[in-house]
């Protein structure tokens, strides 16, 4: 599958659907993310950037002196650089096409890599890790919010049924591409737990790995140093 084909379909109404079934949740999960003056003088690149909502949030509230975005999708990208400008932080946010299992950066010029709700979406996960892990600097951090599998069956059994329905039902209706509402569903479903994303994490290049549970295990915040 075209993963920037898909986003690029749906860019215009990506961010509705995200604030509308979610209950304007993944915002106070970015920000949580994205904790205050985390970023505080930090060059930052944010993978799978999308509409720049987490790069955003990275300059707002995170304080990042700068923020590289990359992503597959132009259209998600041109979404996201609207946004910027409205926001008064263009010459502080860059947007980049460009794939993450082959970055177009030197060895270790970031000090951190975040990325909301994108390796999922990598078509070789360790390979995206290592790239990530690759561009940081010794010692610099990686952050990464994805959406996750609940381990209690009730909390998963009613995630399932809102996901699968639910969801894809009201992104078809906004964007006219259900089946892509379809692919999100079965990427969550069939991505790493995580337990095994921890381990990937620690066999590509980073130490001291965390996961953080939010909002009954929907999503995962996780942390790790090169």
């Amino acid at each position: 599958m075209d993963i920037g084909h898909l986003f690029d379909r749906i860019a215009r109404r990506y961010d509705l659907f995200n604030h509308l079934t979610s209950f304007g949740i993944d915002r106070l999960w970015r920000r949580h993310a994205i904790g205050r003056g985390s970023l505080s003088g930090q060059r930052v690149l944010d993978v799978a950037v999308g509409t720049g909502d987490l790069a955003i949030a990275a300059l707002r509230r995170g304080g990042a002196a700068e923020v590289e975005g990359l992503d597959l999708s132009a259209e998600m990208m041109r979404v996201g650089e609207a946004k910027a400008q409205r926001a008064g932080l263009a010459d502080r946010l860059t947007f980049r096409q460009g794939s993450a299992l082959e970055m177009p950066y030197e060895d270790g010029v970031f000090d951190v890599v975040t990325c909301a709700y994108g390796v999922r979406n990598f078509t070789d996960l360790e390979q995206g890790l290592r790239e990530m892990a690759r561009v940081l600097r010794p010692g610099g951090r990686l952050m990464i919010l994805e959406f996750s599998y609940p381990s209690n069956r009730l909390i998963a059994w009613a995630y399932d049924m809102y996901f699968n329905h639910v969801m894809t039902t009201i992104g078809g209706w906004l964007t006219k591409d259900k089946e892509a509402f379809r692919y999100f569903y079965r990427s969550v479903r069939d991505f790493a737990r995580p337990k095994e994303m921890l381990a990937r994490l620690e066999g590509c290049g980073f130490r001291d790995a965390t996961a953080e549970s939010l909002t009954f295990g929907i999503s995962t915040i996780y942390h790790a140093t090169k």
